[in-house]
């Protein structure tokens, strides 16, 4: 019988639970821009207007060097387009927080740019990337105090440039400032949402973690409970109750020994079909803590092909699991046998799986005459075992302990070794660095069947 915790439909549903909070995890992370650094599309927008300052700049000094020549402003205004392009690439450097630094900088920008735009009205239109610049950089309304400001400079410089009055040139540019702050102003407030959203995201997620790790550890909790109150409640209905009923049969056997051997007699006969049937019932409870796939039935070989297929599936194509059987054996192995075994296979594969790096696994099942054996291969890294310590140590492969893992996991293979050894079997190991790992398991079937030792606990 299976535990209630142990339930395939409950691991399944969560692994999809956990699938699916990842996938949102890593989706609030990107939302929030921590995933991948910072807003790509925040980046593209930047480096943008950075290329459209030094493009209008480029075509603002142009433009005034074809139309103006050898005339006495000429040298200032080469020296105030270098100095802006100087300060205008200091602006990264400072970051993008509004510092006194940050703001220094920008308000001493503004100031070279209106200068440049009264001596050469033509580099006006560099205003549109320090409309950028001052949305990010200031409050909201300094932000629009500035646009305001380097308008009005815009539309000066356009009738001055103008030969007449033309109300394009006065209502052109108010009109694009005002569509430009109202696109940055949303993308902004979007990012802001964006971020918050992902934010509380992430906290509905870890809530939702912490809950279901909660509701994990009481259904075991409840599951060892109720396991348990079931085992304690049929080992009183048919044991207890069995053992008690012999106790006061064979006493009464006792009592009547001399006097009526015929009814004495009868009282051991009663009990010894009483201690049959308890002997059944033990066999019973057995077979219903044995593993899962043993339990289910089939057998060993069954249990084992199982075990492969499950494990390739798992792998979901990075690591192949085949699973081979050689000989037939002449009695059923003993369930001992067969759990330890399986409980082997299950420790090594685990270990093929978080630290081989193999590719390929394979299980050989040997039936000889009076030993079976056990054998798991896989083509991993392998390991090169430490100057006098046993073959069966190392790191990366089907023996792997997994290093500095095991040491907290406590398992894989000083469990295997404990279960060879209960068996009176023998385990080798042998590795060598990039040529895999080979783990046998030789168990002997007499020793097996007539122990001399009774393991009190499982040790995986």
């Amino acid at each position: 019988m299976r535990p209630p915790w142990r339930d395939p439909r409950r691991s399944t549903r969560e692994r999809e639970v956990v699938e699916y909070v990842t996938e949102q995890r890593s989706g609030a992370a990107e939302a929030d821009g921590t995933a991948a650094g910072p807003d790509p599309d925040a980046r593209w927008l930047a480096l943008l207007m950075h290329a459209a300052f030094f493009l209008l700049l480029g075509a603002s000094l142009t433009r005034f060097l074809m139309r103006h020549p050898g005339e006495a402003r000429t040298p200032w205004i080469i020296a105030l387009s270098i100095t802006l392009a100087v300060l205008y690439l200091l602006g990264p450097v400072l970051g993008s927080r509004p510092t006194p630094r940050r703001l220094t900088w920008l308000g001493v920008l503004v100031a070279v740019w209106m200068v440049l735009v009264v001596l050469a009205p033509s580099f006006a239109w560099c205003a549109v990337p320090l409309f950028y610049t001052g949305l990010r950089i200031l409050p909201p309304r300094a932000a629009l105090a500035l646009v305001a400001l380097l308008t009005a400079f815009v539309v000066a410089a356009q009738l001055r440039l103008a030969t007449g009055f033309d109300p394009n040139l006065v209502l052109a540019p108010p009109a694009v400032a005002a569509v430009a702050t109202a696109v940055f102003v949303h993308m902004q407030r979007q990012a802001v949402r964006q971020r918050e959203l992902a934010a509380r995201q992430r906290e509905l997620i870890d809530d939702l973690l912490r809950t279901r790790r909660e509701l994990a550890a009481t259904e075991r909790r409840e599951g060892t409970l109720a396991e348990r109150q079931r085992l304690s409640m049929e080992i009183h209905d048919t044991l207890a109750q069995g053992l008690s009923s012999q106790q006061m049969l064979l006493q009464a056997a006792d009592r009547t020994w001399t006097a009526d051997p015929d009814a004495a007699r009868r009282h051991v006969r009663t009990a010894t079909g009483i201690a049959e049937r308890n002997l059944a019932e033990a066999r019973r409870f057995v077979h219903d803590l044995a593993p899962a796939d043993l339990a289910e039935g089939g057998g060993l070989e069954a249990a084992l092909r199982a075990l492969a297929a499950r494990e390739s599936a798992q792998a979901q194509g990075a690591l192949t699991v085949r699973c081979h059987v050689e000989g037939t054996p002449h009695a059923p192995l003993p369930d001992r046998v067969q759990s330890a075994l399986l409980r082997i296979a299950q420790g090594a594969l685990a270990n093929v799986r978080e630290h081989a790096g193999a590719t390929a696994a394979g299980l050989t099942l040997t039936h000889l005459d009076d030993r079976v054996v056990l054998d798991i291969g896989d083509n991993g890294r392998g390991f090169t075992p430490e100057p006098g310590a046993p073959r069966a140590t190392g790191t990366g492969g089907a023996g792997s302990t997994g290093g500095a893992a095991s040491t907290v996991r406590g398992h894989g293979l000083p469990a295997i070794r404990a279960r060879v050894h209960q068996l009176g079997g023998t385990l080798t190991i042998e590795s060598a660095p990039g040529e895999g790992t080979a783990l046998s398991a030789e168990i002997p079937l007499t020793t097996a069947e007539n122990p001399t030792r009774h393991p009190t606990e499982d040790p995986a």
